[in-house]
């Protein structure tokens, strides 16, 4: 019985193989980081007590560009806005009239119920009541005192939201999906 021998590769076109490869595979990972996927770890206290510092999240950067945001939820911004990437809850859509009295969120005229916000809103420098114009969102962090937000910054352009925060992986112990 005869048995058949491969021929033998050389060693530079195994090499070129190989890195064609890894090339492929490291292009593929970045263009996936860019504009699909990326992890984003939390920088400060103003989503407190949902996200605190040192959390890690996965951020959605394609579902934006199907749908728009909706109320609630966490957005990581990245524009003009701010010299810092920004995480916060959005509060009010384009067309929405935004009023702060007394410690409370009112939105078109209803009291929000806020589970997740930790201590009173202030109105901060946007004068209130605040109507959302076309292509701005009025966006909020959960620790409403130590917040640097939309009542600081003024609205936050639909251009500068870079994507969605979905889902927790650091630490291990809270590791899951981002409720309100």
């Amino acid at each position: 019985m005869k048995t058949e021998e491969r021929p033998k590769k050389s060693w530079t076109r195994e090499l070129r193989e190989w890195t064609v490869s890894l090339a492929v595979a490291v292009v593929a990972a970045l263009l996936f980081q860019t504009y699909i996927y990326a992890q984003s770890e939390v920088h400060n206290v103003s989503m407190q007590n949902t996200l605190v510092e040192g959390q890690r999240l996965i951020e959605d950067k394609w579902s934006y560009r199907l749908h728009e945001p909706e109320r609630g939820d966490i957005v990581v911004i990245d524009g003009p806005e701010s010299d810092l990437r920004l995480i916060k809850r959005v509060i009010a859509l384009p067309g929405d009239v935004l009023d702060i009295r007394h410690g409370d969120v009112y939105l078109n005229g209803e009291k929000l119920e806020e589970p997740y916000a930790k201590g009173r809103t202030f109105a901060g420098s946007v004068a209130m009541p605040y109507e959302v114009e076309p292509g701005q969102l009025f966006v909020m962090g959960d620790n409403r005192e130590n917040s640097m937000d939309s009542r600081t910054l003024g609205p936050i352009a639909r251009d500068s939201i870079e994507g969605k925060a979905v889902f927790r992986i650091w630490p291990i112990g809270r590791f899951g999906t981002l409720g309100e």
